[in-house]
């Protein structure tokens, strides 16, 4: 192959010596033909073992049951092989082509070795990952930190990748690379702990895709609320609502909690989460005469019909004694009116019915028993989802009075007199 490639380079510099060009511009001349020729034959390289590597890949994982080799071809393991391949024809044909200029074989010799190294370093990352996606479609890898393992394999590939690079760089043999280090380490861990630190996050938080910029977090014990502006080794900055900048470590990002809220953003609907208090003493059996009455609201006229005729035909199935409200079963105000709040919210038309829709009690507390809506809002954005939240809650408060419920309120000093 070498022979060969001499045959192929060699070919230019006897030619340009007839031109009387001289032995130097000639010399440069050649060479520059020689690179062009170079990358021609290396990208044609290239496009041939993509286009193979790629339409073998993927017949190949249509012919198969494994998901494995899919998961190979999403995370582009194909491709970046195929770049590897006119890397080594670049490597093998670099002390060829400079074979005149011995400073810049070195150079662009070492270039094309590193550039090798981290080529495969790369490729093995991509394979990883495609195990990793592989094993988390296992159920009995399922609650595994995968993650976690990969990213420590890929610590002491990367170590083992340096190393490499500096003694292609250096020539300083691995050994004694690795004592020297090793005696450095304490100082150096000493002075630049920050900046290791923050390193190691902003690899941690790269990798794990935890914030990007744009993002919306959420971090109490620094008092940020707001978007990510900017993400460095040491800080990441975030512009809160109020317009105020608030700066935080990044490696607080991977050692304390907070909240991101692109899952929010990036999902179906927002969430709202919120209740209201009913006073215990309210909440009673329901008579005849006021099902009546309430009859009326339409919203749940329909199924105070249907509910009361079950009822009553259970009563009477089993001999209840209706003297007393408490005797069989009964409607009370308080479960028709959270019925009365789920018919509203299924028809409010600015809420997602594909997602969770409830009215539900909670546990009672010294202050009453909370009733709580559970549902989500088509509109994400803060201005609209605080809208529709406020006209929901105002039409439930204003209607908690045509049940004879009463909300919980702290007393005023003039009530207590009175």
């Amino acid at each position: 192959m070498h022979k060969t490639l001499e045959f192929i380079y060699g070919w230019c510099y006897p030619l340009l010596r007839k031109w009387n060009l001289g032995d130097t511009i000639a010399s440069y001349m050649s060479l520059a033909i020689n690179i062009a020729i170079l990358c021609f034959l290396a990208y044609n390289i290239y496009f041939i073992f993509r286009f193979l590597l790629v339409t073998v890949m993927a017949v190949v994982a249509k012919k198969t049951n494994t998901r494995f080799d899919d998961l190979l071809i999403s995370n582009k393991t194909t491709k970046y092989i195929a770049h590897l391949i006119p890397l080594l024809f670049i490597y093998k044909s670099v002390p060829v082509i400079l074979n005149d200029f011995v400073y810049w074989e070195t150079v662009f010799g070492k270039l094309v070795g590193i550039y090798i190294i981290l080529l495969i370093l790369w490729i093995v990352r991509t394979i990883f990952n495609a195990l990793r996606d592989y094993l988390k479609l296992k159920p009995k890898y399922s609650d595994k930190p995968i993650d976690s393992y990969i990213q420590v394999i890929m610590i002491i590939l990367w170590v083992i990748g340096i190393t490499m690079i500096i003694y292609e760089l250096f020539g300083i043999k691995a050994q004694t690379l690795l004592t020297t280090l090793g005696a450095v380490s304490a100082i150096v861990i000493l002075i630049f702990r920050d900046t290791i630190l923050g390193f190691v996050a902003s690899v941690q938080v790269s990798l794990n895709d935890m914030v990007r910029i744009g993002d919306w977090i959420t971090f109490d014990k620094y008092g940020a609320d707001g978007d990510v502006i900017e993400i460095n080794l040491a800080t990441v900055k975030v512009r809160n609502f109020d317009y105020t900048t608030t700066t935080i470590p990044t490696y607080s990002l991977i050692s304390d909690s907070f909240r991101n809220w692109r899952g929010m953003l990036n999902s179906d609907g927002r969430r709202i989460k919120r209740h209201i208090l009913i006073r215990a003493k309210s909440i009673r059996f329901l008579s005849p005469d006021e099902l009546q009455n309430l009859k009326k609201i339409q919203l749940v006229s329909q199924y105070i019909e249907t509910r009361q005729t079950e009822i009553d035909r259970y009563n009477l199935s089993h001999k209840i004694d209706k003297t007393l409200p408490i005797n069989g079963r009964n409607l009370t105000n308080f479960g028709l009116f959270r019925k009365y709040i789920t018919s509203y919210l299924e028809n409010y038309p600015s809420l997602n019915k594909d997602m969770i829709l409830l009215c539900r009690q909670l546990q009672p507390t010294a202050q009453g028993i909370p009733l709580e809506i559970y549902t989500f809002t088509k509109d994400k954005k803060f201005e609209n989802y605080e809208y529709i939240m406020a006209d929901i809650f105002d039409h439930i408060i204003a209607s908690i009075g045509y049940f004879d419920l009463e909300i919980f309120e702290l007393s005023t000093g003039k009530e207590i007199q009175n």
